[in-house]
């Protein structure tokens, strides 16, 4: 059989690959490779429930309210005004604390009868007080608490006691400046004098 003549066909060289519609699946996106994507699919499904459950739960806050601030809160300045009668009470079993804190008062400027010195019904009173009745008189229970050094500064409408002025302050001595307690403290104890009266439930131990 004599062989065909040759024609522009001949010239097509051989396909290497697949030619039309059905090539090769990739292979990038199968075997391993498909199954990594699966399984950080699968971690980032499950960080996401988790995630949303604490929100739900309340555990985690996505837009937490600022924290209130405190409001200032406003201190009297204090005024030392001797206008005020002053009942010095001596809240400890020493004797003597009252009138002592009497005579300093009375250095400060205070009259010798605008000061009041007496006993306390408690005798172990622990820290030295000055207690006003009225908001208009914390200037003047403040300044006189940093003239005796007292600690606390008390507003209590059960002082004046009854029988004494309205403009009227009180000082409980207590056993912050006894001699034992003032000793420690390395301050020099002066004597005092020594008198007797019986308001606010005294004894027969000098004031």
């Amino acid at each position: 059989m004599s062989p065909s003549p040759a024609d522009r066909f001949d010239d097509i060289p051989p396909s290497r690959g697949r030619v039309g519609a059905h090539r090769a699946e990739n292979p990038r996106f199968g075997g391993p490779g498909l199954f990594l994507w699966a399984a950080v699919a699968t971690v980032v499904l499950i960080g996401a429930g988790i995630f949303a459950s604490l929100v739900a739960q309340g555990r985690i806050v996505l837009f937490p309210e600022p924290a209130p601030t405190a409001a200032p809160v406003d201190t009297v300045a204090p005024v030392v005004d001797t206008s005020y009668t002053v009942l010095v009470l001596n809240g400890t079993p020493e004797a003597g604390l009252a009138t002592r804190v009497k005579d300093e008062l009375v250095a400060q400027g205070w009259p010798e009868s605008g000061v009041l010195a007496s006993n306390a019904g408690d005798r172990e009173f622990p820290t030295t007080t000055v207690y006003y009745a009225a908001a208009e008189a914390e200037a003047a229970a403040r300044g006189l608490a940093g003239i005796l050094g007292a600690a606390d500064v008390v507003l209590d409408p059960e002082y004046p006691l009854p029988g004494t002025p309205a403009t009227q302050l009180t000082v409980i001595v207590g056993t912050d400046r006894t001699a034992a307690a003032e000793s420690d403290d390395g301050t020099e104890i002066e004597d005092g004098t020594e008198i007797q009266d019986g308001t606010e439930g005294g004894s027969d131990t000098a004031p």
